[in-house]
């Protein structure tokens, strides 16, 4: 009776969950940190959870520019493209991920659409050229955005092999990314810092970095 009672006992302590933390830090060749990136891992497992990137998702047109300049929406979700500005805008991608076209509408109308593939999604629209912005359609819950400190941490990474993606509009490689396997441990914290080469933004395009 006393070892059922104590197995039932151990049975109600939560056993701590076993996960470490991934900080990616990206600078290029100079020592500059990178912003305006996107850091994602996919364990070798498959191992699946939460989005950590939750919604609304939501890219504005305000001042003649997408903002956010980058947004993460995992498969399946709906983006909301809100007109904040006085005049009209068209915008449409032409990519692989999503081709779509959103045609001229107004100030404070919404139009939504659905990105159902993983890929990366450029935005641009037909009545100012200057406008600029990406659409990172995600098949992992495990992603995060780098801010201009050029370092970003994804808490609680499970255990074990996988592949950590880091994609930046201007990175001189194919598809814009680096991928890279990554081996988390039981606990702790791992630390990858990455150097990147970027082309320069072009210079009629805004948000530049």
């Amino acid at each position: 009776m006393r070892i059922l009672l104590a197995l039932l006992l151990a049975l109600m302590i939560p056993v701590e969950a076993l996960a470490a933390d991934l900080t990616v830090e990206l600078k290029t060749a100079a020592g500059q940190p990178v912003g305006n990136a996107v850091v994602s891992y996919r364990p070798a497992s498959g191992a699946a959870g939460p989005v950590r990137y939750p919604g609304p998702y939501v890219v504005s047109q305000s001042d003649a520019h997408f903002d956010p300049f980058i947004v993460l929406a995992p498969v399946g979700a709906e983006v909301a493209f809100p007109n904040k500005d006085k005049v009209r805008h068209h915008v449409y991608s032409f990519s692989i991920a999503k081709r779509f076209e959103i045609r001229l509408y107004g100030r404070d109308e919404t139009r939504r659409i659905t990105f159902d593939k993983a890929g990366v999604v450029a935005l641009g629209c037909n009545i100012h050229d200057q406008m600029m912005g990406f659409v990172v359609v995600l098949d992992t819950p495990i992603a995060a955005k780098v801010g201009p400190s050029g370092e970003v941490t994804l808490a609680n990474v499970p255990p074990g092999g996988g592949v950590l993606t880091v994609w930046q509009p201007f990175l001189r490689t194919p598809g814009n990314q680096i991928v890279q396997p990554v081996t988390i441990p039981a606990q702790g914290a791992v630390h990858a810092a990455l150097t990147l080469n970027l082309r320069p933004p072009p210079t009629d395009k805004t948000p530049l970095l």
